[in-house]
């Protein structure tokens, strides 16, 4: 009986192969990323100022600055910049920054509205926009956090991790339209608006120190 040949370990060309092959995917998702974040925006900024949602409109805002880091993600891989660590390094810094853009004004918005009379109407809009945000953005962020682990990229798991921070501002906001809709709990929104603008300084300072990336 013939014995079986040991399995060989992965050549380095075979190993950079891989490893290009993940970079043009987390590229891909980040061009999908800027696509469905475009029109989230949109939508959800349109939805926002007709309900008078300090948190809706926050998280439209938010959309913009998610479709930042896209951006960043597709200019870290593309030409020479793929193989390129400094690139990786600068790409990790910028999408910490663009967590941090976002964080002052949902701060200072939600406590102009906590501090006066703060009324808002129920939006169908908003809540099918952030519905759709809860089902999608979790799985493109497991998506781009188990590449970026991969490709040992923090730029692209900081990136994940903005999915998932959109798909929690929506499920908060959607919370905040329900119980204003069902109890006239209209400080809820602000005081949502707070907890995810805290969130994001945190997202943002682990993102600057690489702490994202395995």
């Amino acid at each position: 009986m013939a014995e079986l040949a040991p399995l060989m370990p992965p050549t380095q060309t075979e190993r950079d192969a891989r490893w290009l092959q993940a970079a043009s995917q987390a590229k891909a998702l980040a061009w999908f990323s800027l696509a469905w974040m475009t029109g989230e925006g949109v939508l959800g900024l349109i939805a926002g100022i007709t309900a008078n949602s300090i948190s809706l409109i926050g998280w439209a805002l938010g959309s913009v600055i998610e479709g930042l880091a896209s951006i960043i993600v597709i200019w870290r891989f593309t030409g020479a910049r793929t193989v390129s660590e400094t690139s990786e390094r600068r790409a990790q810094r910028a999408v910490a920054v663009s967590f941090f853009l976002l964080a002052p004004y949902i701060g200072v918005e939600s406590i102009r509205d906590l501090g006066g009379a703060h009324e808002m109407t129920p939006s169908f809009l908003g809540v099918a926009v952030t519905a759709a945000s809860l089902v999608v953005m979790p799985l493109l962020g497991r998506a781009k956090q188990r590449l970026g682990e991969r490709l040992d990229s923090g730029a692209t798991v900081g990136e994940g991790m903005q999915n998932y921070l959109c798909a929690a501002q929506a499920g908060a906001v959607l919370l905040g339209l329900g119980a204003t809709a069902a109890f006239g709990w209209s400080w809820l929104d602000p005081v949502i608006g707070l907890l995810l603008a805290g969130w994001a300084v945190h997202e943002g300072i682990e993102a600057w120190h690489g702490e994202d990336c395995c």
